[in-house]
């Protein structure tokens, strides 16, 4: 079984569209609103996907899963920086009702995604070697 990079999981395309989702709405926010929930909110949606590459470019089982662990941590906090702009009134109720719920749509994915790589069935691609063995 070949190691499929991670930007090709649908786990990893469902983060990049909230990512970019969360770009755009943040955009049109007042200032005051960037500054605070929007800075916090694109830190955390973003921290998904680069503790998802990160973690799947370690060499230990163990430590791609403790990457994994923080961004499926950093999707929970997406959860509540969104929730608290609907609350705020910066995202409409329907629009965020969306977001959350494809938010936990991802969210399910990457638990199976961890499940799946803690059961030990995932094997890593074998360490490579380059010209002189190095």
């Amino acid at each position: 079984m070949s190691h499929q990079p991670i930007e090709e999981l649908e786990v990893f395309g469902l983060f990049e569209r909230l990512a970019h989702w969360v770009w755009e709405c943040v955009e049109s926010w007042h200032p005051r609103a960037q500054n605070t929930i929007g800075e916090q909110l694109i830190r955390a949606i973003d921290s998904v996907n680069a503790n998802l590459v990160e973690g799947d470019a370690r060499y230990t089982l163990p430590d791609s899963i403790r990457f994994f662990v923080i961004g499926r941590a950093s999707a929970r906090e997406a959860r509540l920086w969104i929730s608290r702009a609907i609350r705020r009134g910066l995202i409409s109720e329907a629009e965020g009702a969306r977001s959350l719920d494809d938010l936990d749509s991802a969210a399910r994915m990457l638990n199976q995604l961890i499940n799946y790589r803690r059961s030990a069935k995932f094997v890593k691609e074998t360490r490579a070697t380059y010209g002189d063995g190095l």
